[in-house]
């Protein structure tokens, strides 16, 4: 009942809501995130938003008809994210475009981060020169004025800091400070501070005009580190969306069956690939990109498939025979029917999936996006207390320390009278305010914005070059947790192309075997011609092998999970388990159930046929394993997971099955009909791991059609070996590749994924932890150590960096795996 009811509930948000997405530019750390978010959730209309800092990408759930995206796109660009919808419009080329255009806005901006980073780091060395001149004594005379150096600190402030400016005082006016906001206040203050001291020497200021140029500098260089490293990250996703074709080669139809088409020069024309409509002949050349998905009608030739499946050796195509866009044409020349195009093609649906996977957060994060919402705040506050607390307490309790450090940093002043005896004095404003400077530039939330994204959109990029489609950052956290992984048997354990071992017919008197196999059989298959269930094509595939003649069969009726019927000849035919029998009134002998335990013990699906209100026989069919399963069994056992069989054969049928695994009988569901296998997960999730309180985190692993309510019910459905739109929609990891290794390949995945991202947000915290407190002067008073503004500029700028450099490494899993 909970399985019907979800099922007819399911179009009703379809027909309500919809989901844009929109390109935003301007963030710079976690707070941009959530002042985005929170902009998109204010206006009337939007249900959610998810934003992500790494591919500056919105997706916006909202009531239909009612929120115009553009206005959503002018609101935000007013709030200083620049942002613009993605018009869709169903064709790839289209997607393509309006994804690329993020992609040349971020080169852009690479471009202007390198030509600040130029001006930054002249003047960062000319700064640093200066400084070092007052230590050496050699150095040009210009370079030791105090006056050169406040004009390098005034052309570094309004020139490769102006953006910062900008943005951090447009970020405070629509009340969502963010890094820029942190960094500018303390940038403005420190040159502020400096420029009264050159101003009133009486005062027995310091000037340090350097402070202000190298937090720049250090924060210029960081960021754009950090964007080169963000555009390796996304290099494998910019690969995928390469692989679209952007040109088609249409042809003409032959005009009468069985004629080749036309390939003359004159006969092709070159049209754009989203152009293309389903039925059109296209013709592909050796080394072109097959532009839609299609049939071969004409030709024969090896495609290379290893965008699609990680498959290195080409695939051997003839007609009748799919073909796949974006894979490759290798040795000959074919005419190919379309059948899916546009955004419909399995490419432009994996790149849909790969795109969607990456704006979907991990649980984990909303941790990191509560944090940093408020975070700037925290941060104003705690530099504020920390001018406060040492202006007033602390240089009177720890006089002699900041004595020594009031000495110190007048000792290194670049000021050109920095020897006048009233320049030393003890300035115990100016100590509270480097103190809080310090604090304001130390503390950034990039790195927790970072945290996340950066690892998911390398994890996922990953998984769609070899194959496996991950389906978000929540996908990662619930496959860490899982303990155990259920597998559907026919087709996922097994081959999915089982065979005709035994057809035993029963004479009506004694149930003895006859020589009238061949008659069983024939009735069989007429039956089964109206079904296209593996063990209706076993029987099917017998028959033709032993080129019998089918009988004609009309009023055909499926019971799923039980049976078939069919009239053939005037004379009802039934065909099932033993349960299907009874429920039409026909008891089994004792010599047929004998039989057919003995052949069940043999792992062989038995099915009965009934003629006439009498049993007239049994076929028993086996499904092999395949051959990599008894090793993916054993490698999930190793990783620590519980392995479950779930089939709808008999307890005998699969219980042989299990034993050829190790399985034990109590990790055996058997007899499970298709729509009840749902409900055996969600028990199974209640009912907790081998008699644990907890409840059990489960996978389910299937062919992603027909065990699609149970993919749904699991906390991680795995679609094996399918393409689908039902696989794709249903599962939340899809294996593209015809190899049951690719499930623990997956897990593996998902587990180096998801602890990378907790790496990333320990280290994000730890950062703040530990450089908060060193910038507020916590070893001061004992070791008279203090971390300066540049200091604290270069510890913010490396947390980012080596955020998205320990992302990054994921690349080694895919090396070593």
């Amino acid at each position: 009942m909970q399985i019907v009811s979800k099922t007819n509930l399911s179009p009703e948000p379809a027909s309500t809501t919809e989901k844009i997405t929109l390109d935003v530019g301007g963030m710079k750390c976690a707070g941009c995130v959530r002042a985005v978010e929170r902009q998109l959730t204010q206006h009337p209309g939007v249900k959610s938003a998810c934003v992500n800092l790494a591919t500056e990408v919105a997706v916006v759930e909202l009531e239909a008809g009612v929120v115009d995206s553009d206005a959503l796109a002018k609101q935000l660009t007013g709030a200083g994210f620049p942002t613009q919808p993605r018009k869709l419009g169903g064709k790839v080329a289209l997607e393509t475009q309006s994804i690329q255009e993020p992609s040349q806005r971020q080169r852009q901006e690479m471009q202007s981060a390198k030509r600040q980073l130029v001006i930054a780091a002249v003047l960062l060395v000319l700064s640093v020169i200066g400084h070092l001149g007052n230590i050496s004594g050699y150095v040009l005379p210009v370079l030791h004025n105090i006056w050169f150096h406040c004009g390098l600190a005034t052309i570094a402030l309004f020139i490769p800091g102006r953006s910062i400016l900008v943005d951090g005082w447009l970020g405070l006016r629509h009340n969502a400070p963010n890094m820029n906001t942190l960094v500018g206040l303390g940038t403005l203050t420190a040159y502020i501070a400096s420029l009264v001291a050159l101003v009133f020497p009486q005062l027995g200021w310091e000037c340090f005009f350097d402070e202000p140029v190298m937090m720049l500098g250090f924060i210029l260089l960081g960021r754009t580190l950090e964007k080169q490293a963000r555009g390796r990250a996304a290099a494998a996703f910019k690969e995928l969306l390469a692989l679209q074709p952007i040109v088609a080669r249409l042809i003409a139809k032959p005009k009468t069956a069985g004629s080749t088409p036309s390939s003359s020069n004159g006969g092709v024309v070159e049209i754009p690939a989203e152009l293309v409509r389903v039925g059109e002949w296209l013709q592909v050349l050796p080394g072109e990109k097959i532009p839609v998905d299609g049939e071969v009608v004409d030709g024969q030739t090896t495609v290379d498939e290893s965008m699609l499946t990680g498959e290195a050796v080409p695939v051997t195509k003839q007609p009748g025979d799919l073909v796949t866009a974006g894979t490759l044409n290798q040795s000959g020349v074919i005419a190919i029917e379309a059948t899916r195009t546009g955004s419909d093609t399995t490419l432009a649906q994996i790149v849909a999936l790969v795109e969607a996977a990456q704006t979907r957060k991990a649980p984990v994060q909303k941790l990191a996006d509560t944090v940093a919402g408020y975070f700037t705040y925290g941060v104003l506050s705690a530099a504020l207390l920390t001018f406060v607390f040492w202006y007033f307490f602390g240089t009177h309790i720890w006089h002699q320390a900041i004595m020594s450090y009031a000495m110190q940093i007048s000792h290194h002043s670049l000021m050109g009278t920095t020897h006048s005896p009233h320049l030393t004095a003890y300035t115990p404003l100016l100590v509270s305010l480097k103190l809080a400077i310090a604090v304001m530039v130390v503390a950034c939330p990039c790195a927790l914005g970072l945290a996340t994204p950066t690892a998911i959109l390398v994890g996922t990029a990953i998984g769609a070059e070899r194959g496996l489609l991950i389906k978000g950052g929540d996908v990662l956290e619930k496959v860490h947790q899982l303990d155990t992984v259920v597998f559907d048997k026919t087709g996922t354990l097994t081959t999915g192309r089982p065979v005709v071992t035994d057809c035993l017919p029963f004479t009506a008197e004694e149930e003895n075997p006859s020589p009238t196999s061949l008659a069983l059989l024939q009735l069989a298959a007429a039956v089964e011609s109206g079904t296209i269930h593996p063990l209706a094509i076993a029987i099917q595939q017998e028959a033709q092998r032993q080129e019998l003649s089918i009988p004609e069969a009309v009023e055909f009726h499926t019971e799923p999970g039980l049976g078939v019927s069919a009239v053939v000849e005037g004379t009802l035919v039934l065909l099932g388990n033993c349960d299907w029998l009874h429920w039409h009134g026909i008891s089994l002998s004792e010599t047929a159930q004998k039989q057919a335990q003995e052949l069940a013990e043999d792992g062989k699906t038995v099915v009965f046929v009934a003629v006439g209100g009498a049993v007239a026989g049994l076929i028993a069919i086996q499904d092999t394993l395949r051959p990599d399963a008894q090793a993916v069994v054993d490698q999930l056992r190793q990783m620590g997971l519980r392995v479950m069989l779930l089939s709808g054969d008999t307890q005998q049928a699969a219980s042989a099955t299990a034993k050829q695994l190790g399985l034990d009988s109590a990790d055996v569901m058997a007899g499970v009909l298709p729509a009840k296998k749902a409900a055996a997960i969600q028990e199974l999730q209640a009912s907790g791991t081998k008699g644990s309180t907890q409840h059990s985190v489960v996978g389910m692993v299937g062919d992603g059609i027909n065990d699609a309510p149970a993919l749904s019910q699991a906390d991680v459905g795995i679609a094996v070996q399918s393409g689908t739109d039902v696989a794709m929609e249903t599962a939340e990891i899809v294996l593209m590749r015809d190899r049951l290794t690719d499930v623990v390949e997956s897990i593996q995945l998902s587990r180096a994924t998801f602890s990378k991202i907790r790496q990333n947000l320990f280290w994000a915290f730890a950062y703040n932890t530990l450089g908060i407190p060193l910038a507020a002067g916590i070893l001061l008073p004992s070791l008279g150590f203090v971390l300066s503004p540049s200091g604290a500029a270069a510890l913010m700028a490396f947390s980012s960096v080596s955020v998205v450099t320990n992302s990054l490494l994921l690349r080694r899993f895919a090396d070593h795996s």
